[in-house]
């Protein structure tokens, strides 16, 4: 048997076709072109999907389900996206709009969940029953998985909106609408405007001369590279960053006390730059008591990109 997953993003529609072992065995792109109609996109995701089914050789008889992850507010019981402001969507009957185009049975999610679902299946958390991803890109997703599932909450499965815990009272402005959000200090969005003020404050730096003076062209990385060139700002940049990641991780692990939290997105990338000195602080601000006691992991996603596929594949098998 085989699954299809389907990860929406802003930008592109990723698919792909996993087999029994959760391998992806083909999988495939197409820009999203999200000022369409919703009808269009949809059609766009079954036709990605159709043709990879051919070029694989698999017939619709031989899939499971189809998965889809997507950005925003799912219905997942009437698989109706509710809303999403990364793509113009309000009540889009996605499982509808994709059956006219392929008979199988359609799951739809949140596409942050879809990832921690395909992290806890097949990636860093695959061997715990109890884990919460973070991806750090221009937010901050979160995935709770408890028990083996996707934690959604009680009425309107709206649970893990985990960048929105407020860090700084009347902090810095979040893209939500609220002030001081963990998302407006941890995202990479967050840490590429820190480093931009850095940079302006400190015209000596080598954040300067890596970008050729024009601030534009920082990201996320930038602020890493200076530092492992010895520049001081650059450091102090970093090491601040990595405390505001900290202070959430360590709320997370506060209130569900998960056997690991998984870190994922670009920044993920940095490894052990990142996460060793995020252990140290984590460790110290977490209510673990006295005595040898068991400690949540802290680990780098495994999965990348192609965790929301995953995920989203498996939601059929996983519901």
């Amino acid at each position: 048997m085989y699954y299809s997953g389907i990860d929406l993003g802003g930008t592109n529609i990723a698919a792909g076709i996993l087999d029994e072992n959760l391998k992806i065995i083909k999988k495939g792109s197409v820009p999203t072109v999200n000022t369409r109609h919703y009808s269009e996109i949809i059609r766009d995701m079954a036709m990605l999907t159709d043709r990879l089914l051919k070029e694989a050789g698999i017939t619709y008889s031989e899939v499971h389900s189809i998965g889809i992850g997507s950005p925003g507010v799912c219905d997942r019981e009437n698989g109706i996206l509710l809303y999403t402001n990364n793509i113009e969507f309000n009540e889009v009957p996605m499982r509808a709009e994709m059956q006219k185009y392929i008979p199988l049975p359609v799951y739809i999610d949140n596409d942050a969940n879809c990832a921690a679902l395909g992290e806890s299946i097949a990636g860093a958390a695959k061997d715990v029953p109890d884990s919460i991803t973070v991806t750090l890109g221009t937010g901050i997703g979160g995935g709770i998985i408890l028990n083996n599932k996707i934690y959604t909450g009680f009425i309107n499965g709206m649970a893990g909106e985990i960048g929105h815990i407020i860090l700084r009272h009347n902090g810095e402005l979040c893209t939500c609408g609220r002030r001081g959000c963990w998302e407006a200090y941890a995202s990479a969005t967050a840490l590429i405007r820190q480093t931009r003020r850095a940079a302006e404050k400190h015209p000596e730096s080598i954040i300067n001369s890596l970008v050729g003076g024009d601030l534009s062209r920082i990201d996320a990385k930038t602020a890493f590279d200076a530092m492992r060139q010895g520049d001081e700002v650059g450091k102090k940049v970093v090491k601040k960053y990595i405390l505001y990641l900290s202070e959430g991780i360590s709320d997370l692990i506060n209130i569900f006390q998960p056997s690991r939290v998984v870190i994922g997105g670009g920044i993920s990338k940095e490894g052990d730059t990142i996460l060793v000195p995020l252990r140290q602080i984590a460790r110290k601000s977490t209510y673990y008591g006295e005595g040898d006691v068991p400690h949540t992991e802290i680990v780098k996603a495994e999965l990348g990109n192609d965790a929301g596929i995953v995920g989203a594949a498996m939601l059929g098998k996983c519901q």
